[in-house]
């Protein structure tokens, strides 16, 4: 986590920084604040230490010559998650983002020593929340669960406070006076104070979301930052495209809430899907990907004047691209339940996360569906529920269940298995939330009714594609998105491949320069494996569609005619 660098790797990383000096006592970055990039210490010391909005001020480390200050944040240059200060007279080289980010790739050997640290330090600062913003509201509370889900999905340490147990948390809750609806509080590093805050708001708050953001034109542009889409921004950037992702909730999608896959090649003890998908996260970052999460695309716009292609969001901002990668997964299912909203966020629950396991400790909880989401989140649950009963339409699981999830689901003694089950119906209150659950068992048409505060739903996905409505993308009866063309078949938009010179490549949809991969792509396989190898593999073909339309504008603008970019 700390590595000293000797004299001859400070000699190689001096083409990439600048010489700095600061003064006795002299802050070289406050929390919650933009720093200007890695400090490599040639003389003095500098402590270090953590800072939140509520005023404590802990100490971390002190540093000396040979080593440097920074985690993953300054990767992108986000804000410090730290305080530094100067202990004496310091010289430091400064890095900023874009060359710590050169020096990595030019400087191989030497840049994975700085990443280990870099990563080992942003995991020390998730374990204690330092940096982070302070959340005070009850622990099962709706807007409580749905930040620290939010938070903890997207890498980002923070601390939680009960005002049930008096100190801080009560005197801020008798401060602001909260209403029900207004929990949590959340205390920002720099002492401001959010009310329950959507997502968006808090993003900002925090400067993970930068204002000046989408201010260029792109060559790839991707909606959606699951594995697809994580692994086509990893090869594409690494190949020098200029490459935005947006997501609307964290990076990792459906994946990113897997308990733990265990079928994923090279990882025969088993990989989180949290951690499979922050590692491709911070590679990303690594070779300049942009990131903007959470980022809501509300249409693709393919007639606008200032760009062939064009993401319009729902906060109004738009975004210029060369090209566009579909990679928006899918959305969890919903079953037709009576008061079913009115519970989600407060006993229902389409993932299991730490943060819904740690709520589930001795209690019964019921999980609905029989594909491997669902076996994953069952065995894990298993590990902290008295009893997880699991419900299933279908006579068995063989056909949608990996053969070792489904032992092992046989094997749990806490496990119980309920085939040709269905819930019909949920029972609660505004103030508790929910507190009973009834299913019917198909056969017999026998109900019953239980005690039960926590309902997993796992029961399938419908592709996220509402935002292609209208664009020119073709979809099929269920709302996939067709790519490539079969033999002997013309291209849809026939006028629009007319003025390209080519035809769709096998991952192109029915619009030039736009493209589909993993659960979002009909024909796809719903597997982890798969997603991340259509992300790599359609780079070759992002690169191919590119040079055909820069050899297509080249040619017109030497006859004077029109161009041949999409319009």
């Amino acid at each position: 986590m700390f590595p000293v660098l000797d004299a001859r790797d400070h000699e190689r990383m001096l083409r990439f920084g600048e010489v700095r000096h600061f003064r006795d006592g002299e802050c070289l970055v406050a929390a919650g604040q933009p720093g200007p990039g890695m400090f490599v210490l040639t003389r003095g010391r500098v402590a270090i230490s953590r800072r939140d909005g509520l005023g404590h001020s802990i100490p971390i480390v002190e540093e000396g010559p040979g080593q440097f200050l920074g985690e993953v944040a300054q990767l992108s240059g986000r804000p410090s998650l730290v305080d530094a200060h100067a202990v004496g007279e310091v010289e430091v080289l400064v890095i900023p983002p874009h060359r710590l980010r050169a020096l990595m790739v030019a400087e191989a050997n030497l840049g994975e020593r700085i990443m280990r640290a870099l990563i080992l330090r942003r995991v020390g600062l998730l374990e204690t929340g330092a940096g982070g913003p302070v959340l005070v509201g009850p622990p099962e509370g709706a807007g409580r669960v749905r930040l620290e889900g939010f938070l903890s999905r997207n890498g980002h340490p923070y601390l939680a406070l009960d005002p049930e147990q008096g100190g801080e948390a009560a005197s801020l809750i008798e401060r602001y006076a909260p209403r029900a609806e207004e929990f949590p509080l959340v205390v920002c590093p720099d002492g401001s104070v959010l009310k329950n805050p959507p997502e968006s708001t808090l993003a900002r708050a925090l400067g993970l979301l930068p204002e000046g953001a989408f201010e260029t034109r792109y060559d790839v542009a991707v909606v959606g930052a699951g594995p697809a889409g994580l692994a086509t921004a990893v090869y594409a950037a690494s190949e020098g495209l200029r490459v935005l992702v947006l997501d609307q909730r964290a990076f990792g999608g459906q994946a990113g809430a897997s308990a733990r896959i265990e079928n994923y090649l090279g990882f025969p003890t088993g990989i989180t899907g949290q951690a499979l998908t922050a590692r491709a996260y911070v590679q990303a970052q690594k070779f300049g990907v942009e990131m903007a999460i959470p980022a809501e695309v509300a249409s693709l716009r393919c007639a606008d004047p200032d760009a062939p292609l064009a993401l319009q969001l729902t906060d109004g901002r738009k975004v210029r691209t060369r090209t566009v990668v579909v990679a928006s997964g899918a959305r969890y299912r919903r079953p037709a339940l009576a008061d079913l909203a009115r519970f989600e966020g407060r006993g229902v629950f389409y993932w299991a996360s730490p943060i819904e396991a740690r709520m589930c400790d001795g209690e019964e909880v019921v999980l609905v569906g029989g594909g491997n989401s669902a076996g994953q989140a069952a065995v894990f649950l298993a590990n902290h529920a008295r009893r997880v009963r699991v419900l299933v339409r279908g006579p068995g699981l063989a056909a949608s269940m990996s053969s070792y999830l489904v032992e092992r689901l046989t094997a749990s003694p806490r496990i119980e298995l309920m085939l040709e089950t269905e819930v019909v119906a949920l029972a609660g209150s505004d103030e508790r939330g929910l507190q009973r659950v009834r299913w019917r068992h198909l056969p017999s048409g026998r109900e019953e009714e239980h005690e039960v505060r926590h309902l997993f739903l796992f029961i399938g996905a419908d592709p996220a594609t509402d935002w292609l409505a209208g664009c020119g993308v073709a979809l099929d009866a269920k709302g996939f998105v067709r790519t490539g063309v079969a033999s002997g078949e013309q291209p849809r938009q026939a006028e629009a491949w007319a003025a390209t010179g080519r035809a769709p490549f096998a991952l192109e949809t029915t619009l030039p320069g736009v493209f589909a991969i993993g659960d979002a792509r009909a024909d796809s396989v719903k597997r982890v494996g798969a997603a991340i190898g259509e992300g790599s593999a359609v780079v070759a073909q992002l690169h191919a569609c590119l040079a055909s339309a820069t050899a297509s504008e080249s040619r017109h603008a030497s006859t004077g005619g029109p161009p041949g970019a999409l319009r």
